[in-house]
């Protein structure tokens, strides 16, 4: 049984990842700022009221789990907002890169005393980050957010290897969430892919940015 910690599990795939690890066996600490009925109704252990883009909010993380072993990080919080060439909002853009690209770093760090040789940091990223990928444009705190958490996972990847700790950037796919107006693939099948990935995830594959189908996506 192992020890799973979860940031932004109160709805969609964050939400399907606590389910899905409870229902194996697994103890869930879900971390969210305000837990929804579903979530609630899982009955596990939740934290409420963290920002993961707040330095007050993830204090208070690391208060709550001190002296407790992690054995699986899941950074899951994020948030996407649209932007149009010619009206962008750059406040938004700045939102999504505190949420998305800070907001793992935050908590990873925060929470690095928690973590020993085998534990493992999974991000959820997105495809929408990769360079080599972008054939749209558009998005563009969504995207530069998740490019830069995925440099932000590598270099994690870098610093808590010597520990036996191994890190992975996912992208979940296109899932049917709020954040995507319905359109996707189910929660509960992203979340399973997620959690195989995870399952599989060595030292000598960490670093890798992976989709929830299981093969390698470009930088």
């Amino acid at each position: 049984m192992a020890k799973i910690v979860i940031t932004g599990c109160n709805r969609g795939i964050g939400l399907e990842l606590a389910r899905q690890y409870a229902k194996r066996g697994d103890t869930v600490i879900g971390v969210c700022r305000q837990a929804s009925p579903e979530l609630k109704e899982l009955g596990l252990r939740l934290i409420e009221n963290i920002d993961v883009s707040e330095a007050s909010g993830v204090h208070k993380l690391a208060a709550e789990l001190e002296g407790e072993t992690i054995d699986v990080l899941v950074n899951n919080a994020g948030i996407l907002r649209t932007e149009d060439f010619g009206s962008i909002d750059y406040d938004s853009m700045l939102e999504q890169y505190r949420v998305n690209t800070l907001g793992p770093l935050r908590v990873t760090e925060a929470l690095a005393g928690n973590l020993v040789k085998g534990s493992k940091v999974a991000i959820v990223s997105s495809r929408v980050g990769s360079i080599d990928d972008n054939g749209s444009g558009g998005y563009y705190g969504y995207r530069a957010s998740k490019t830069a958490v995925n440099q932000v996972g590598m270099n994690l990847r870098h610093e808590l290897h010597p520990r036996g700790i191994a890190v992975a950037l996912l992208h979940p796919g296109l899932v049917a969430t709020e954040m995507t107006n319905g359109r996707g693939i189910s929660p509960g099948d992203s979340a399973a892919g997620l959690i195989a990935r995870i399952d599989e995830l060595t030292l000598e594959t960490s670093g890798g940015f992976w989709h929830a189908e299981g093969y390698q996506l470009p930088w």
